[in-house]
Protein backbone atom coordinates (compact mmCIF):
# COMPACT_ATOMS: atom_id res chain seq x y z
CA UNK A 1 0.00 0.00 0.00
CA UNK A 2 1.42 3.37 -1.03
CA UNK A 3 1.73 5.87 1.83
CA UNK A 4 2.31 9.62 1.83
CA UNK A 5 3.96 12.18 4.10
CA UNK A 6 2.44 15.41 5.36
CA UNK A 7 3.74 18.76 4.11
CA UNK A 8 2.36 22.15 5.12
CA UNK A 9 0.07 23.61 2.44
CA UNK A 10 2.17 26.65 1.46
CA UNK A 11 5.34 24.56 1.38
CA UNK A 12 3.59 22.09 -0.96
CA UNK A 13 2.96 24.63 -3.70
CA UNK A 14 6.17 23.62 -5.50
CA UNK A 15 5.92 19.89 -4.74
CA UNK A 16 3.61 17.39 -6.45
CA UNK A 17 0.89 16.79 -3.88
CA UNK A 18 -2.48 15.30 -3.02
CA UNK A 19 -4.94 17.65 -1.33
CA UNK A 20 -7.53 16.17 1.00
CA UNK A 21 -10.67 18.00 2.15
CA UNK A 22 -9.74 21.33 0.63
CA UNK A 23 -8.83 23.30 -2.48
CA UNK A 24 -5.97 22.27 -4.80
CA UNK A 25 -2.93 24.44 -5.35
CA UNK A 26 -0.71 24.78 -8.40
CA UNK A 27 1.20 21.54 -7.73
CA UNK A 28 -1.80 19.36 -6.82
CA UNK A 29 -2.12 16.18 -8.89
CA UNK A 30 -5.14 14.72 -7.05
CA UNK A 31 -7.86 16.34 -4.93
CA UNK A 32 -9.95 14.18 -2.60
CA UNK A 33 -12.57 16.59 -1.32
CA UNK A 34 -16.32 17.03 -0.97
CA UNK A 35 -15.91 20.78 -1.13
CA UNK A 36 -18.20 22.66 -3.52
CA UNK A 37 -17.26 23.30 -7.13
CA UNK A 38 -14.30 20.90 -7.25
CA UNK A 39 -14.29 17.91 -9.61
CA UNK A 40 -14.21 14.57 -7.83
CA UNK A 41 -12.28 11.60 -9.24
CA UNK A 42 -14.44 9.01 -10.97
CA UNK A 43 -15.65 6.36 -8.54
CA UNK A 44 -14.50 8.22 -5.42
CA UNK A 45 -17.29 10.74 -4.82
CA UNK A 46 -18.74 10.48 -1.29
CA UNK A 47 -20.39 12.49 1.46
CA UNK A 48 -17.13 12.96 3.39
CA UNK A 49 -13.63 13.66 2.17
CA UNK A 50 -12.48 10.90 4.54
CA UNK A 51 -14.67 8.38 2.72
CA UNK A 52 -13.04 9.46 -0.55
CA UNK A 53 -9.56 9.02 0.94
CA UNK A 54 -10.38 5.54 2.24
CA UNK A 55 -11.85 4.54 -1.11
CA UNK A 56 -8.70 5.76 -2.86
CA UNK A 57 -6.60 3.60 -0.52
CA UNK A 58 -8.87 0.56 -0.90
CA UNK A 59 -8.79 0.85 -4.67
CA UNK A 60 -4.99 0.72 -4.70
CA UNK A 61 -4.91 4.10 -6.43
CA UNK A 62 -1.55 5.60 -7.29
CA UNK A 63 -0.45 9.10 -8.27
CA UNK A 64 2.87 10.71 -9.05
CA UNK A 65 3.17 12.36 -5.63
CA UNK A 66 4.43 11.50 -2.16
CA UNK A 67 3.04 14.50 -0.29
CA UNK A 68 -0.45 15.03 1.18
CA UNK A 69 -1.59 18.45 2.38
CA UNK A 70 -4.56 20.62 3.34
CA UNK A 71 -5.04 24.36 3.83
CA UNK A 72 -7.21 24.08 6.95
CA UNK A 73 -7.48 21.81 9.98
CA UNK A 74 -10.54 19.86 11.07
CA UNK A 75 -11.61 16.31 11.87
CA UNK A 76 -12.46 15.31 8.29
CA UNK A 77 -9.14 16.66 7.05
CA UNK A 78 -7.21 14.90 9.82
CA UNK A 79 -8.86 11.53 9.18
CA UNK A 80 -8.46 11.90 5.41
CA UNK A 81 -4.78 12.68 5.77
CA UNK A 82 -4.24 9.83 8.23
CA UNK A 83 -5.79 7.38 5.76
CA UNK A 84 -3.11 8.26 3.18
CA UNK A 85 -0.18 8.48 5.61
CA UNK A 86 -0.95 5.32 7.63
CA UNK A 87 -3.15 3.33 5.22
CA UNK A 88 -2.78 -0.10 6.82
CA UNK A 89 -3.59 1.11 10.34
CA UNK A 90 -6.35 3.33 9.04
CA UNK A 91 -8.05 0.53 7.13
CA UNK A 92 -8.17 -1.61 10.30
CA UNK A 93 -10.20 1.11 12.00
CA UNK A 94 -11.92 2.68 9.01
CA UNK A 95 -15.47 2.55 10.38
CA UNK A 96 -14.79 4.50 13.57
CA UNK A 97 -12.34 6.89 11.89
CA UNK A 98 -14.90 7.83 9.25
CA UNK A 99 -17.37 8.36 12.10
CA UNK A 100 -14.92 10.84 13.68
CA UNK A 101 -14.93 12.77 10.39
CA UNK A 102 -18.75 12.73 10.34
CA UNK A 103 -18.90 13.93 13.95
CA UNK A 104 -16.68 16.87 13.09
CA UNK A 105 -18.28 17.88 9.80
CA UNK A 106 -21.91 16.83 10.13
CA UNK A 107 -22.34 16.66 13.93
CA UNK A 108 -23.62 13.09 13.67
CA UNK A 109 -22.16 9.95 15.20
CA UNK A 110 -22.68 6.20 15.39
CA UNK A 111 -19.97 5.38 17.92
CA UNK A 112 -19.70 7.24 21.22
CA UNK A 113 -15.90 7.17 21.06
CA UNK A 114 -16.06 8.94 17.68
CA UNK A 115 -18.09 11.76 19.22
CA UNK A 116 -15.63 11.98 22.11
CA UNK A 117 -12.66 11.99 19.72
CA UNK A 118 -14.19 14.80 17.68
CA UNK A 119 -14.65 16.83 20.87
CA UNK A 120 -11.07 16.16 21.93
CA UNK A 121 -9.73 17.21 18.51
CA UNK A 122 -11.75 20.43 18.72
CA UNK A 123 -10.18 21.14 22.12
CA UNK A 124 -6.70 20.46 20.76
CA UNK A 125 -7.41 23.03 18.03
CA UNK A 126 -8.72 25.73 20.38
CA UNK A 127 -5.88 28.23 21.06
CA UNK A 128 -7.43 29.05 24.44
CA UNK A 129 -7.89 25.45 25.71
CA UNK A 130 -5.40 23.36 23.77
CA UNK A 131 -2.54 21.50 25.46
CA UNK A 132 -0.58 23.02 22.54
CA UNK A 133 -1.83 26.55 23.24
CA UNK A 134 1.69 27.99 23.45
CA UNK A 135 2.34 26.80 19.89
CA UNK A 136 -0.97 28.08 18.45
CA UNK A 137 -0.19 31.78 18.59
CA UNK A 138 1.01 32.30 15.02
CA UNK A 139 -0.82 32.70 11.70
CA UNK A 140 -3.53 30.19 10.88
CA UNK A 141 -1.40 28.22 8.39
CA UNK A 142 1.24 27.73 11.07
CA UNK A 143 -1.42 26.60 13.55
CA UNK A 144 -2.64 24.04 11.03
CA UNK A 145 0.87 22.69 10.59
CA UNK A 146 1.31 22.33 14.35
CA UNK A 147 -1.99 20.49 14.69
CA UNK A 148 -1.39 18.08 11.82
CA UNK A 149 2.18 17.37 12.92
CA UNK A 150 1.13 16.76 16.55
CA UNK A 151 -2.16 14.92 16.00
CA UNK A 152 -1.49 12.60 13.05
CA UNK A 153 0.58 10.44 15.37
CA UNK A 154 -1.99 10.65 18.17
CA UNK A 155 -5.19 10.12 16.22
CA UNK A 156 -5.61 6.40 16.82
CA UNK A 157 -4.91 6.82 20.54
CA UNK A 158 -7.53 9.59 20.77
CA UNK A 159 -10.09 7.33 19.09
CA UNK A 160 -9.24 3.96 20.62
CA UNK A 161 -8.24 5.09 24.13
CA UNK A 162 -10.69 7.91 24.87
CA UNK A 163 -10.30 7.73 28.66
CA UNK A 164 -6.71 8.97 28.31
CA UNK A 165 -8.10 12.20 26.79
CA UNK A 166 -11.16 12.59 29.01
CA UNK A 167 -10.20 16.07 30.23
CA UNK A 168 -10.40 17.27 26.61
CA UNK A 169 -13.93 16.00 25.91
CA UNK A 170 -15.62 15.49 29.28
CA UNK A 171 -17.33 18.88 29.63
CA UNK A 172 -18.78 18.91 26.13
CA UNK A 173 -19.72 15.23 26.35
CA UNK A 174 -21.82 16.09 29.40
CA UNK A 175 -23.64 18.72 27.32
CA UNK A 176 -24.35 16.10 24.65
CA UNK A 177 -25.59 13.57 27.22
CA UNK A 178 -27.88 16.15 28.83
CA UNK A 179 -29.21 17.25 25.42
CA UNK A 180 -30.01 13.65 24.51
CA UNK A 181 -31.69 13.12 27.88
CA UNK A 182 -33.86 16.21 27.33
CA UNK A 183 -34.97 14.76 23.98
CA UNK A 184 -35.78 11.44 25.64
CA UNK A 185 -37.92 13.05 28.37
CA UNK A 186 -39.76 15.45 26.04
CA UNK A 187 -38.14 18.60 27.41
CA UNK A 188 -36.95 19.02 23.83
CA UNK A 189 -39.21 17.91 20.98
CA UNK A 190 -38.72 17.74 17.22
CA UNK A 191 -41.49 18.28 14.66
CA UNK A 192 -40.50 17.48 11.09
CA UNK A 193 -41.83 19.06 7.91
CA UNK A 194 -40.20 16.62 5.47
CA UNK A 195 -41.74 18.20 2.38
CA UNK A 196 -39.55 21.25 2.98
CA UNK A 197 -36.69 19.49 4.80
CA UNK A 198 -37.32 21.38 8.06
CA UNK A 199 -37.06 20.16 11.66
CA UNK A 200 -38.64 22.42 14.30
CA UNK A 201 -36.92 21.93 17.65
CA UNK A 202 -38.98 23.18 20.60
CA UNK A 203 -36.97 23.59 23.80
CA UNK A 204 -38.66 23.96 27.20
CA UNK A 205 -37.96 27.39 28.66
CA UNK A 206 -36.40 25.84 31.77
CA UNK A 207 -33.73 24.12 29.66
CA UNK A 208 -30.28 25.77 29.68
CA UNK A 209 -28.42 26.65 26.51
CA UNK A 210 -25.78 23.98 25.97
CA UNK A 211 -22.43 24.23 24.21
CA UNK A 212 -21.32 22.05 21.32
CA UNK A 213 -18.49 22.27 18.78
CA UNK A 214 -18.72 22.51 15.03
CA UNK A 215 -15.69 21.47 12.99
CA UNK A 216 -12.49 22.31 14.89
CA UNK A 217 -13.01 26.01 15.40
CA UNK A 218 -16.67 26.96 15.88
CA UNK A 219 -18.96 26.75 18.89
CA UNK A 220 -22.72 26.40 19.00
CA UNK A 221 -25.01 27.38 21.87
CA UNK A 222 -28.46 25.83 22.25
CA UNK A 223 -29.02 22.10 22.04
CA UNK A 224 -25.87 20.11 21.33
CA UNK A 225 -25.89 19.75 17.52
CA UNK A 226 -25.04 16.04 17.66
CA UNK A 227 -28.19 15.38 19.70
CA UNK A 228 -30.37 17.18 17.14
CA UNK A 229 -28.68 15.91 13.99
CA UNK A 230 -28.73 12.31 15.21
CA UNK A 231 -32.45 12.66 15.87
CA UNK A 232 -33.55 14.06 12.49
CA UNK A 233 -32.58 13.62 8.86
CA UNK A 234 -33.76 17.15 8.02
CA UNK A 235 -31.02 19.54 6.96
CA UNK A 236 -32.92 22.72 7.88
CA UNK A 237 -33.20 23.23 11.64
CA UNK A 238 -35.27 25.82 13.53
CA UNK A 239 -34.73 25.97 17.30
CA UNK A 240 -37.38 27.67 19.42
CA UNK A 241 -36.38 28.37 23.03
CA UNK A 242 -38.98 30.61 24.59
CA UNK A 243 -38.77 33.79 22.49
CA UNK A 244 -35.27 33.03 21.23
CA UNK A 245 -35.24 31.72 17.65
CA UNK A 246 -32.32 30.22 15.75
CA UNK A 247 -32.37 28.67 12.28
CA UNK A 248 -29.49 26.89 10.56
CA UNK A 249 -28.74 25.15 7.27
CA UNK A 250 -26.64 22.12 8.14
CA UNK A 251 -23.16 21.70 6.66
CA UNK A 252 -24.34 18.82 4.50
CA UNK A 253 -25.94 21.48 2.28
CA UNK A 254 -22.60 23.29 1.68
CA UNK A 255 -20.65 20.29 0.36
CA UNK A 256 -21.22 17.92 -2.56
CA UNK A 257 -23.31 15.54 -0.48
CA UNK A 258 -23.81 12.28 -2.37
CA UNK A 259 -25.98 9.80 -0.44
CA UNK A 260 -28.98 12.04 -1.12
CA UNK A 261 -29.49 15.47 -2.62
CA UNK A 262 -30.34 18.15 -0.02
CA UNK A 263 -32.82 20.88 -0.88
CA UNK A 264 -30.87 23.94 -2.06
CA UNK A 265 -30.16 26.79 0.31
CA UNK A 266 -31.90 30.14 -0.01
CA UNK A 267 -30.58 33.53 1.08
CA UNK A 268 -31.75 34.14 4.67
CA UNK A 269 -30.82 37.83 4.77
CA UNK A 270 -34.04 39.15 3.19
CA UNK A 271 -36.00 37.13 5.76
CA UNK A 272 -33.94 38.68 8.57
CA UNK A 273 -34.81 42.14 7.24
CA UNK A 274 -38.51 41.27 6.98
CA UNK A 275 -38.66 39.87 10.52
CA UNK A 276 -36.75 42.84 11.93
CA UNK A 277 -39.32 45.14 10.34
CA UNK A 278 -42.20 43.51 12.22
CA UNK A 279 -40.46 42.50 15.47
CA UNK A 280 -41.21 45.01 18.25
CA UNK A 281 -38.47 43.72 20.54
CA UNK A 282 -35.26 42.94 18.65
CA UNK A 283 -33.37 42.77 15.38
CA UNK A 284 -32.73 39.61 13.39
CA UNK A 285 -29.38 38.70 11.83
CA UNK A 286 -28.50 36.24 9.07
CA UNK A 287 -25.37 35.05 7.30
CA UNK A 288 -25.09 34.58 3.55
CA UNK A 289 -25.86 31.34 1.72
CA UNK A 290 -22.19 30.62 1.00
CA UNK A 291 -21.39 30.43 4.72
CA UNK A 292 -20.37 26.98 5.94
CA UNK A 293 -23.41 26.87 8.21
CA UNK A 294 -25.75 29.81 7.45
CA UNK A 295 -27.72 31.03 10.44
CA UNK A 296 -30.75 33.21 11.07
CA UNK A 297 -31.32 34.27 14.65
CA UNK A 298 -32.63 36.92 16.98
CA UNK A 299 -30.12 39.27 18.54
CA UNK A 300 -32.09 39.07 21.81
CA UNK A 301 -35.50 37.72 22.82
CA UNK A 302 -38.09 38.32 20.12
CA UNK A 303 -41.48 39.95 20.40
CA UNK A 304 -42.93 37.60 17.78
CA UNK A 305 -44.97 34.47 18.45
CA UNK A 306 -43.73 31.09 17.23
CA UNK A 307 -46.60 30.84 14.74
CA UNK A 308 -45.64 34.17 13.12
CA UNK A 309 -41.97 33.26 12.85
CA UNK A 310 -42.73 29.81 11.47
CA UNK A 311 -45.16 31.17 8.89
CA UNK A 312 -42.59 33.64 7.58
CA UNK A 313 -39.85 30.99 7.54
CA UNK A 314 -41.98 28.44 5.68
CA UNK A 315 -43.01 31.01 3.11
CA UNK A 316 -39.42 32.13 2.56
CA UNK A 317 -38.02 28.61 2.28
CA UNK A 318 -40.74 27.71 -0.19
CA UNK A 319 -40.61 30.80 -2.39
CA UNK A 320 -37.11 32.33 -2.28
CA UNK A 321 -34.80 31.54 -5.22
CA UNK A 322 -32.08 28.96 -4.77
CA UNK A 323 -28.86 30.67 -3.72
CA UNK A 324 -26.23 27.93 -3.46
CA UNK A 325 -25.31 24.97 -5.64
CA UNK A 326 -22.21 23.06 -4.44
CA UNK A 327 -22.42 20.74 -7.47
CA UNK A 328 -21.68 23.55 -9.93
CA UNK A 329 -18.14 23.44 -11.25
CA UNK A 330 -15.94 26.39 -10.32
CA UNK A 331 -14.86 28.57 -13.21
Amino acid sequence: VVSFRYLEYNASRDVANVVVDGSPNGATVLTLTHWPGIDQPAGLAADLSAQMAFEFVRSGGTVDAEVVTNSHFDQDGLVSMYALIEPEQALRHAEVLIDVAAAGDFATYRFREAAQASMAIATFADPHRSPFAADLTGPYDQQCAVLYERLLGRLLDIVLRPEEFRELWDDEHRELTESEAALATGAITIEERPEIGLAIVDIAEREPRRRGHRFASDEHLGVHPMAINNATSCFRILQVHGRHYSYVDRYETWVQYRSRRPLPRVDLRPLAEALTAIDPATAWAASGPSSLVPQLQTVSDSGLDRTVVLAHLLDHLGSAPHAWNPYDRAG
